[in-house]
């Protein structure tokens, strides 16, 4: 349950040209941030936050549903809605870092769950992205990236096997882009395409999470710096826990 204390210091909705719900959701997510509402405990009840905002029950729902969509509010069928333990990740959408260094940056300590890990035959799209011969073959490592044993992000990363670091025979541990790394194949590039997907069925189930859940899937080529292709990854990002920015600017006109 929330501390009894949770809505001493909470300051009403003060008068600005925004809808209430999008000034309330504001005031809530600084609350949030600053430890006024604890990550992880129960939120006040919708009357509660009606009373102590001096706003309606209406108003209340539709700022909690907005933090809701962002990942910062959780609902629990049943027990009633709690801060998010784990805050959402925004990163740039064009900075190329592992998983593990982009959880690192906000604090996490990641831990890799593998599912399998296996060598097989390419798929024709991973021959042509990977440049491989006809008589090749991949090594594919499937796993769930965790933070605080909460189920993040499921990734499918494939490699010619010719290529795979002697490092990862040790258990498949760690960021794999440090393993590149070791071996003299850093990524420096990649070629990304985004877009909404659900989450694979055996996927589902190993994490234990709900089927209604949205899912950012990203599938990246990454290339050494000679452009030597030398991962083919298809990563599922939880929606409600990151945030892509990219900054878009208007194309100079010739005159």
């Amino acid at each position: 349950m929330a501390r009894k204390d949770s809505l001493d210091h909470i300051t009403p909705v003060v008068a600005d040209n925004r809808p209430l719900a999008a000034r309330l959701a504001d005031l809530l997510r600084e609350a949030i941030t600053e430890g006024r509402f604890p990550r992880g405990e129960q939120l006040p009840s919708e009357e509660q936050l009606s009373a102590s905002y001096g706003v309606g029950r209406t108003t209340v729902r539709e700022a909690l549903k907005e933090l809701e969509s962002e990942g910062a509010v959780q609902v629990r069928r049943g027990r009633g809605r709690f801060v998010s333990s784990v805050p959402p990740v925004f990163r740039p959408i064009t900075r190329l870092e592992s998983v593990t260094e982009m959880l690192a940056a906000q604090g996490y300590a990641v831990a890799n769950r593998v599912l399998s890990a296996q060598t097989r035959d390419p798929s024709e799209e991973e021959r042509d992205q990977l440049r491989l011969a006809e008589d090749a073959s991949v090594v594919q490592l499937e796993r769930l990236r965790l933070a605080e044993d909460d189920p993040l992000i499921y990734s499918v990363d494939v490699l010619p096997t010719d290529l795979v670091p002697e490092s990862l025979g040790q258990g498949w541990k760690g960021s794999l882009f440090v393993h590149l790394e070791e071996a003299g194949l850093t990524p420096t590039t990649s070629v990304t395409v985004f877009r909404a997907s659900h989450l694979p069925e055996a996927a589902r189930k190993a994490s234990g999470l709900d089927p209604f859940l949205p899912w950012l899937l990203m599938v990246q080529l990454h290339l050494a710096a000679d452009g030597t292709p030398v991962l083919y990854s298809h990563d599922y990002y939880r929606g409600d826990r990151f945030s892509f920015e990219v900054l878009r600017r208007v194309e100079s006109k010739s005159r």
